[in-house]
């Protein structure tokens, strides 16, 4: 019922905001009101995920969709406050369906702690025609895309057009072949279970420029935006050349519920990786970046990644991670585990002039965990920075455990509130792949290998 009630409030908000587009009075305020008739329309369709009887969902499944909806309008608020126009449409768009989503989250509140338990190790939701094919080799590709003429297509965008244009049921593969593909990609909610394999992240390269300073909104920046659920990408690096003067500039964002990230590289300065929402896994994959450049709100792990902080512009502090949980009850959160924090080759030479930090608190219940992760010597010994003065350090949950390297020791941390060292393996096991994004259910069925546990 409490579902329902905030979908028909997401509805009469929708037509209002579309209502809204002809008052636009300016560039920027246009971009960002795209940007929220996209997202509220991707919230009532994760309202209605939950709701539908033939889903057969599980509560952890509901909660994550719940905060999906959450993070949705809080991106929505975000893009206006960005670009400097939140003092004439954003007031307007005003509207009771956050409170309606956060009333939503806390009665159906679940720890994010339990396992789940697919028929056949499978969601119901995941076709059995689909379950033959996850299961087949990543080299029957369904579509070829080379530069050079020898595919179907010559570009990716080309390709996505194909697929969302052909009757089928399951997982659609599709062959991205060496060469740097200058272009912006959009995998929408309709595209469900497409696959890209690249020749490697070293040959295979999509690549773009948007950025906030010049006019996107940050959610609107990205190379490549994949919401369709059930994404997986192997081989591929996503880049961003924005460069670290055009600040925001997104080279992935993801909010494709259960999608794997399998050795494929992100490259770019400011928000480089947008882990926008949902469940997501990165596994042996290479991040670089410079300011808040691992952020979001999905619940991901990332698990035997490199991460390279890279030298941004001069002044610039480094910092890792941005999580933005809004709510207590999201089931969100950034895990680290067994993975590396590094300087890029271009921060070594200079590294006394940069400070590295783990993370800061973008939203009020922050929440990100480094797992046994190699700590190198660029970190900075107090470990995590203050976003705005006061704001989250007693509401955030930071936490360090078994970590090593140089920038590991804790004695030196942070004095917060939210911030802990784990000692107990049962509380950082709650972080792990088969807790925190129920893995154990799902994964196996990529072909991608992980670790369940510790």
């Amino acid at each position: 019922m409490a579902v329902q009630a905030t979908i028909e409030k997401a509805l009469t908000a929708q037509s209002h905001n579309q209502w809204l587009g002809p008052k636009c009075r300016n560039k920027r305020e246009k971009a960002a009101w795209v940007d929220c008739l996209e997202l509220y329309q991707n919230t009532i369709s994760q309202l209605n995920h939950t709701v539908n009887p033939n889903t057969n969902c599980t509560d952890v499944d509901a909660q994550t969709w719940l905060s999906t909806a959450l993070t949705n309008l809080e991106t929505c608020r975000n893009g206006f406050l960005e670009l400097g126009v939140s003092d004439f449409v954003l007031p307007q768009m005003n509207n009771n369906v956050s409170k309606l989503v956060r009333n939503t989250l806390a009665i159906n509140n679940v720890p994010s702690t339990e396992e789940q338990s697919y028929t056949n190790g499978y969601p119901d939701w995941v076709t059995t025609g689909d379950r033959k094919l996850l299961q087949a080799s990543a080299s029957q590709a369904n579509i070829v895309v080379a530069q050079d003429g020898s595919g179907a297509y010559r570009t990716i965008n080309a390709a996505i057009d194909a697929a969302s244009k052909t009757k089928r049921s399951g997982r659609f593969v599709i062959h991205v072949k060496a060469g740097t593909y200058k272009e912006n990609v959009v995998i929408g909610n309709s595209l469900k279970n497409i696959m890209l394999v690249g020749d490697g992240m070293r040959s295979t390269i999509i690549t773009g420029s948007r950025s906030v300073g010049g006019g996107s909104t940050t959610f609107n920046s990205a190379t490549v935006a994949v919401t369709g659920e059930g994404f997986i990408a192997s081989g591929i690096t996503f880049r961003n050349t924005a460069g670290p003067q055009n600040h925001q500039a997104v080279a992935l964002r993801s909010g494709s519920d259960l999608s794997v990230f399998y050795r494929c590289g992100f490259e770019g300065y400011q928000d480089t990786l947008y882990v926008h929402s949902q469940r997501q896994f990165y596994k042996e994959c290479y991040i670089y970046g410079t300011v808040d450049f691992i952020f979001g709100n999905a619940a991901v792990v990332f698990q035997n990644c490199m991460i390279f902080a890279r030298k941004g512009m001069l002044g610039q502090q480094n910092v890792v991670t941005a999580q933005g949980r809004t709510d207590p009850n999201q089931n969100t959160g950034i895990a680290i585990h067994n993975s590396r924090v590094m300087a890029a080759v271009d921060l070594t030479p200079v590294l006394s002039q940069y400070r590295t930090y783990l993370g800061r608190p973008w939203k009020q219940y922050s929440r990100t965990v480094y797992l046994q992760t190699y700590i190198d010597t660029l970190v900075d010994p107090a470990g995590w920075l203050p976003w705005d003065g006061n704001f989250a350090l007693d509401t955030l949950y930071y936490a360090e455990f078994k970590n090593s390297g140089p920038g590991s020791p804790t004695t030196r941390r942070v004095k917060w509130g939210g911030y802990r060292v784990i000692t107990n393996p049962s509380e950082a096991s709650k972080f792990t792949v088969g807790n925190f994004i129920a893995g154990r259910s799902w994964l196996p069925a990529t072909g991608v290998p992980f670790i369940a546990g510790l």
